[in-house]
């Protein structure tokens, strides 16, 4: 363990946070640092500790050394651990809220909602620790019993991504340490400095040295491609693009190193002719425009029976003609600003793209004028829904509209994509929202509402959206391997 050494930290908004890299239980400082900007203003918030990759396998080296001790932790120890952080967490949820906004752009309202729900996932794990049971049964042949119980997979690599920053690093290490996994955790540059006051609360909580390990750093894809290339880690956990999760697999095969990805959506949003209008609209207007479209549950297609397209239309544009686009503190904006400047010109890019192959465009379409990276939330109406542009995420604060005439259509429409994250379905019909829901290939599926994420729900999807699941009762379990005992009963020598 590292001789400790005073951290690092940034004045931010009144608050000290640390900037400083954490391994093997103390905040350690790095030669270079990155600026972390605020999207809203284009200025600096803070310089962070610009991790390199000696100092990732050094967090690497930490998490293996904890790993036995921390596996042997029992249960109920583990878990008044998870409940102790928990409550910090709670107690510093107005740092942590404006924090989130500040770095990632959210509203307020929106980071709120973002910590209520890492927190509740946190409290599920923590409540999940000691119920992780086994089985028992007797030989189909023989004289001897089958038992299964699970262990660790071992030490872990999780990478996060900046739009949710809070979210993901809750909802992965949650599990993990749960399962009694030591973490190494890869913060999204952009969103560095919530990940730090995640860690700060466990660190403050008690976990032991080692078994939490945190690395920012420029060089993300040199930094994963070293721990993934170490046979000592035994599982990545990744949410991201999937063509980020497809290298990142690639590099897995080579100790067959486990795997759960998090990986992009195209998700279909259908409205079929029954449905009630005004709630469609209401939720789409929630599920496209949160978090400026940058989401991969987002809506990213909606489909319209043809008998209620006009009145639909009609309906959504008007709601997102009255978003109030600005910085996530003040109360009244609705719609923050994009990432960056970068990821700004995809936006217009995306834009310019739906024009070229004749979509109309009815509302928005332009970037918005002043500091930071603003993108006016954006609807077309789109016929080409064979052009290539048609099945990309978009990740953007863009609405496409898609006309179909049967509900048979609606799900051929909605199924035609490489994607399979997450669908949503508007009906009253009962029948049909269990029809159409269980014909749609993706793993989760909203029927009459926009937003689903639970703690007790598995999250996650299929194709190239990804592989395995996050939260529900399986998400600790993707990081446990069931290990299974033959046990030789000879009741002759039992007396009986």
């Amino acid at each position: 363990m590292p001789t400790p050494i005073a951290p690092v930290t940034a004045q931010v908004r009144g608050r000290r946070i640390p900037v400083d890299l954490y391994i093997d239980g103390a905040w350690t400082h790095a030669a270079e640092t990155f600026p972390v900007l605020n999207p809203a203003t284009s200025g600096t918030i803070a310089e962070v500790a610009d991790g390199t990759v000696a100092q990732a396998l050094a967090g690497l080296d930490a998490a293996v050394a904890a790993q036995d001790a921390w596996r042997h932790v029992l249960p109920r120890e583990r878990a008044d651990l998870f409940h102790r952080a928990h409550r910090l967490l709670l107690e510093r949820a107005d740092d942590i809220v404006e924090t989130m906004t500040l770095e990632s752009g959210k509203p307020l309202s929106e980071a709120r909602g973002e910590f209520q729900l890492s927190a509740d996932f946190f409290l599920w794990y923590a409540e999940q620790v000691a119920h992780l049971h086994g089985t028992y049964a007797h030989g189909s042949r023989g004289a001897y019993r089958v038992v299964t119980t699970h262990q660790p997979v071992g030490p872990c690599l999780l990478i996060t991504p900046w739009n949710f920053p809070l979210l993901m690093i809750a909802r992965k290490a949650g599990a993990a340490l749960a399962a009694g996994c030591t973490v190494v955790v890869k913060s999204a540059k952009e969103t560095p400095l919530t990940c730090a006051l995640f860690v700060q609360a466990l660190h403050d909580a008690g976990f032991p040295a080692g078994v939490v390990n945190l690395v920012h750093t420029t060089a993300s894809s040199q930094v994963s491609a070293a721990l993934m290339a170490d046979r000592r880690l035994r599982k990545v956990s990744f949410t991201g693009s999937t063509g980020v999760g497809s290298t990142l697999l690639s590099q897995a095969a080579a100790h067959i190193t486990n795997a759960s990805m998090e990986l992009g959506g195209d998700g279909p949003f259908i409205v079929l002719d029954d449905a009630d209008l005004d709630l469609a609209a209401e939720q789409a207007i929630v599920c496209k425009f949160r978090n400026a479209g940058q989401a991969c549950v987002a809506a990213n297609r909606i489909i319209v029976d043809s008998r209620v397209a006009q009145e639909f239309t009609a309906k959504f544009v008007a709601l997102t003609e009255k978003l109030k686009v600005g910085d996530g503190f003040d109360p009244a904006a609705e719609v923050g600003p994009i990432i960056s400047a970068r990821q700004r010109e995809t936006v217009k890019e995306l834009v310019n793209g739906f024009l070229d192959i004749g979509a109309t465009l009815l509302t928005g379409g332009k970037e918005v004028p002043g500091d930071g990276f603003f993108f006016e939330p954006t609807v077309f109406s789109v016929t080409q829904a064979d052009d290539d542009l048609c099945h990309r995420e978009l990740f953007a604060p863009i609405a496409t509209i898609y006309t179909v005439d049967s509900v048979a259509e609606a799900v051929r429409v909605a199924n035609d994509t490489s994607y399979g994250l997450a669908a949503y379905v508007f009906t009253r019909n009962l029948d049909r929202a269990v029809a159409v829901s269980e014909r749609l290939d993706f793993g989760m599926v909203g029927v009459n509402r926009g937003i689903m994420a639970d703690p007790a729900a598995a999250f996650g999807g299929i194709k190239a959206s990804g592989l395995g699941r996050e939260g529900g009762h399986e998400a600790i379990y993707e990081f446990l391997e069931p290990k299974y005992l033959a046990i030789t009963v000879n009741e002759a020598e039992a007396g009986l």
